[in-house]
């Protein structure tokens, strides 16, 4: 199977994800800064989400581009990982609507952490079907990054009953880690031209 048609449905799914998330932004009901400022809490939670989805969407980019054939399972994993980034309009608008109260801000962490689980999963089937000497296989190698990540992201989940804002900046540092499109597929992908 080719992987165009994958290619094709994810980015017309996150497509949609960001056009969601863009459209939970509603025009402030007043001309004044005042107006503006109401909004903010909606507007900071739209900018992480909109990054998260576009590092989301450029690491998908350089995983698919290693793939040379399509199977069920990466079919399925690459689902699940759209299943879990197609949440992240409500978490986003969730934690806004209620200026990064605690249970939104852990249901926010959970959603980033079941994504990069699945982004994880992705990645591993891809290499499963590709073998071990793959170029995303060497190129990942053990994914410690993506490790850390996940455990973050849970710590995050944790610390949101207790200390939000902690919480909060564990999303930001994950971001802000990853915020560089990931070069080690690239460097690979160089090798072996």
């Amino acid at each position: 199977m080719n992987k165009t048609r994958l290619e094709a449905f994810s980015d017309g799914v996150i497509a949609i994800i960001i056009t969601i998330m863009v459209l939970e932004l509603k025009i402030p009901n007043g001309s004044d800064w005042q107006s503006l400022y109401i909004l903010a809490p909606k507007f900071i939670s739209y900018v992480i989400s909109f990054i998260y989805i576009a590092i989301y969407w450029n690491n998908h980019h350089h995983l698919l581009y290693t793939v040379k054939r399509v199977n069920g399972a990466i079919l399925w994993s690459n689902m699940h990982l759209l299943f879990w980034l197609s949440l992240i309009p409500f978490v986003t608008a969730w934690a806004g609507e209620n200026h990064f109260d605690r249970l939104p801000v852990a249901a926010y962490s959970f959603i980033l952490m079941m994504s990069g689980v699945a982004y994880f999963i992705l990645s591993k089937t891809i290499i499963h079907v590709h073998g071990k000497d793959s170029v995303l296989s060497t190129a990942i190698g053990k994914d410690i990054k993506g490790l850390v990540s996940i455990i973050g992201y849970a710590i995050a989940v944790a610390l949101a009953f207790v200390y939000r804002e902690f919480s909060i900046c564990i999303i930001v540092a994950i971001a802000v880690l990853w915020l560089i499109p990931d070069s080690r597929i690239e460097k690979k992908l160089d090798e072996k031209d």
